[in-house]
């Protein structure tokens, strides 16, 4: 039994929900998303409640349940406020810095590195240290933020490189003297 597929989701106020066939449209304040949903799922909405239902209790239709639950809720949570993630470069010289609409980041390496913001993607850079990538869709701020990270991946012996800012890096010893 499916906790998390079961849930009905609540659609607050100024949230417009369409269902056609199996594309589902959410618009919100911020702007609209729009998904496919899977064959196998059925999506019901009434009176803003919308609820999602599956076939039978096949394994992959189980998986389904839940999974097409929380995109539409992410959905809906990314139309009203957005999601963010946030981004440290540690290391002597490592910086980032914003040049227009990209990203722009110095990593040890010979030139700068500068990176596209895809559409419905913000980049905010607090200070040379510290990277904040905004926009409604969920998945496509996660994917970028991992893009920017495998620039420079945290190394093990000194920590330098980009990282998660709730990530915590696993630190080696160096090589031990001789005795």
């Amino acid at each position: 039994m499916s906790r998390i597929g079961n849930k009905p989701i609540t659609v607050p106020e100024g949230v417009e929900v369409k269902l056609d066939g199996k594309n589902i449209t959410v618009k919100g304040p911020k702007g609209t998303l729009q998904r496919e949903i899977h064959k196998n799922m059925t999506v019901h909405i009434e009176d803003n409640v919308i609820t999602v239902e599956r076939p039978d209790n096949e394994k992959q239709n189980r998986s389904l349940h839940g999974l097409t639950r929380t995109l539409i809720n992410n959905m809906i949570q990314g139309t009203v406020q957005g999601f963010e993630r946030k981004l440290e470069v540690n290391g002597v010289g490592y910086r980032a810095a914003k040049k227009g609409n990209n990203l722009v980041l110095n990593l040890g390496y010979s030139h700068p590195v500068e990176v596209e913001a895809p559409e419905g993607i913000t980049f905010d850079v607090v200070n040379q240290n510290e990277i904040i990538i905004k926009g409604m869709d969920k998945e496509l701020v996660g994917q970028t933020a991992a893009v920017i990270r495998t620039k420079r991946p945290p190394e093990v012996y000194r920590g330098k490189g980009i990282k998660y800012a709730e990530e915590t890096i696993r630190r080696k010893e160096g090589k031990a003297g001789k005795k």
